[in-house]
């Protein structure tokens, strides 16, 4: 809420808040986000771009104080009550990492804008961020980022996009950051198991020979953000049968090594040794 003073009297003006909620549990909510949390007069949330897997509505409502509306898809995005309600009190939405990785929270600052509805966004951590970070690898190397979706196994189709921004930013001698679908409504997540089997399955379906392959060089890496967060780098091989444990899961496909990041895949993350007498 806003209260601007005018001689004799003044006028109020309510305000939106878009939250980021970081990657694992209620402790990586900024001490902003929580303070922000507390003083508004209703808290809506979505989990279906991304969600707390190290916390549940309990433990963040104790955290701020408050009870959390949960949305499904079509509440937040074709009806947006939060929006509305932003007219007369003030209202927050909450969403797992950053609030505006997702282009469907950036719409909604731009219908406010439209409205003349004040907002604050408060950011978060990403996965954006975190996950090259923790791979050991030098983030200005990293190139376009994508998404390997669920395949539509009735009619046997493995989209190629994912596969194809690989071998571009290869071509590039750029890495790759590899995000892996989430159906938050089934409870459904992929796996980077099974991302790096839908990537092997694309090879097959190509008409060429393609530059990724079971004996390419992954990162797997699973629950960024928690005590017992996973970095394992390996060859595609050898990480399909892997145990990555629970989600959330990404992957990231390396282009060519400094000297550096080889020493930190093979140390850190436990990655074959010999990929540092191929420098």
């Amino acid at each position: 809420m806003l209260i601007v003073y005018c001689l004799n009297f003044y006028m109020v003006f309510f305000m939106f808040y878009l939250v980021g909620l970081g990657l694992f549990d209620e402790k990586d909510i900024s001490l902003k986000g929580i303070e922000t949390l507390k003083k508004v007069d209703k808290v809506y949330a979505e989990f279906f771009t991304s969600r707390l897997f190290g916390s549940n509505f309990e433990s963040i409502e104790e955290t701020i104080g408050k009870e959390i509306i949960v949305l499904d898809r079509t509440q937040v995005e074709e009806e947006s009550v939060f929006l509305k309600e932003a007219k007369e009190i003030d209202v927050a939405l909450i969403t797992g990492g950053d609030p505006l990785i997702a282009t469907t929270h950036s719409d909604f600052l731009v219908e406010c804008a439209r409205d003349g509805t004040d907002f604050e966004v408060i950011h978060g951590s990403s996965i954006l961020s975190s996950a090259p970070a923790i791979s050991g690898l030098q983030a200005y190397k990293f190139g376009k980022v994508t998404t390997i979706p669920f395949p539509d196994l009735e009619y046997n189709y493995f989209p190629k996009s994912p596969y194809m921004a690989i071998e571009e930013n290869l071509k590039n001698d750029m890495h790759t950051l590899v995000l892996l679908d989430i159906q938050a409504h089934k409870d459904k997540y992929m796996t980077i198991n099974e991302g790096l089997e839908n990537l092997m399955t694309i090879k097959d379906n190509l008409e060429r020979e393609g530059m990724i392959d079971e004996n390419s060089l992954a990162i797997g890496i699973a629950r960024v953000g928690s005590k017992d967060n996973v970095v394992k780098a390996g060859y595609i091989k050898d990480l399909l049968d892997y145990d990555f444990g629970g989600p959330l899961h990404c992957i990231v496909i390396p282009s060519k090594l400094h000297i550096v990041e080889a020493e930190y895949l093979v140390h850190v993350a436990d990655g074959p040794k010999e990929i540092l007498d191929d420098l």
